[in-house]
């Protein structure tokens, strides 16, 4: 099978000029689908604006998934100096493009062995998580990797896990005379113990191990008969500590007249480092000429939503450099991208010959 129907950096300056927020994937997903079709992959655009994608016949199923929605912000879409700019060409348009352009220049012998199964995931950047929940339960696959920017030599084993959690405190009015600590003042006291627990956690731990907490809003709302303040903490979780047992700490430090309450919740994963897919990839990578390096990191992706799903390797892989997430400068090295397309082909006709060479 050829893949050079397309150019793939014209296909992906394509997609980065379709607008996808969180939501409003529809017109992405059907510019894929097309792709995908033009490069002789079946296509369909599925109930959740999933673009997906299925090509080969053989009885090992390989998930190539990886998300179309972003981050709202508008980049001007341009090539310039080797770097193609424009919002998602990091995070995530660029990673599950390369996984379109390796899937469909795959050899015959290797569509007889592997049945590749393509994903263009909505509602990632949000906490619906849409595509993914909406596949979860329909593919059944041996090998997944997750598009996510990894870089070209990175093989991302673990995300941490996340909790989002709402504080509201509503009490009847009150003097300001009065010796009474207000409603807000009460939601201070409970973040600084709530800040004082993290901290404990994270003694002698490194970052991947640690929790991380962020306030990401705090209101007070004007007083008139009662007082209501409101604040909104995320939290980033270890594999030690999955949700439920988060969801037990801040409870306890919680007095009885605070309302909490929990979403957003995402289990923490952290793979082997020996698998046949993680072989599969350092074989690709150092085909291309690179050195394997693994990753572990501190947000979150669509990893932590389909491992308790899907009990098989899984890794995230994709071109790009990660600290370009949501900026406004985000662009990728074109280099970049191609090898990320040649590594991937490489790994999986790697995986439909038998997984790669065993490491130690």
């Amino acid at each position: 099978m050829s893949g050079s129907a397309l150019d793939p950096v014209e296909f992906l300056k394509g997609a980065l000029e379709i607008p996808s927020p969180s939501g409003e994937e529809r017109l992405l997903a059907e510019y894929l689908a097309e792709g995908m079709e033009r490069l002789g992959i079946r296509s369909f655009v599925d109930e959740a604006d999933n673009a997906r994608g299925q090509v080969g016949k053989g009885p090992i199923q390989v998930v190539l998934l990886g998300h179309i929605d972003t981050v709202p912000g508008r980049i001007p879409v341009r090539l310039e100096g080797g770097k193609l700019f424009g919002r998602g060409a990091v995070d995530a348009k660029g990673p599950f493009v390369a996984m379109i352009f390796a899937a469909a220049s795959l050899p015959e012998e290797t569509l007889r062995r592997l049945t590749v199964h393509l994903v263009g995931a909505t509602e990632e950047e949000a906490p619906s998580s849409k595509g993914a929940r909406f596949v979860a339960s329909r593919l059944q696959p041996d090998y997944v990797v997750i598009g996510e920017p990894s870089g070209w030599e990175g093989i991302t084993l673990g995300y941490k896990g996340r909790l989002l959690v709402k504080v509201k405190r509503e009490k009847d009015h009150f003097h300001s005379a009065h010796h009474e600590p207000n409603a807000a003042e009460e939601l201070v006291s409970y973040f600084v113990a709530i800040k004082a627990w993290a901290e404990a956690m994270n003694v002698g731990q490194r970052p991947f191990d640690q929790v991380q907490y962020t306030l990401r809003d705090f209101k007070v709302h004007p007083a008139e008969l009662k007082q209501v303040a409101e604040m909104f903490l995320d939290l980033r979780l270890p594999p030690r500590l999955p949700p439920e047992e988060a969801i037990r700490h801040l409870t306890a430090y919680a007095p009885p007249t605070l309302e909490l309450e929990f979403f957003g919740r995402e289990v923490p994963y952290l793979g082997p480092k020996d698998t046949p897919l993680t072989r599969a990839l350092r074989q690709g990578i150092r085909k291309a000429g690179g050195r394997p390096v693994f990753k572990l990191k501190t947000g979150t992706s669509d990893m932590n939503v389909l491992a308790p799903h899907w009990r098989v390797p899984m890794v995230a892989y994709g071109p790009g450099d990660s600290t370009l997430d949501h900026t406004p400068h985000e662009h990728i090295q074109v280099e970049e991208f191609l090898k990320g397309i040649a590594v991937l082909r490489e790994a999986l006709k790697v995986l439909g010959e038998g997984g790669g060479t065993r490491v130690g």
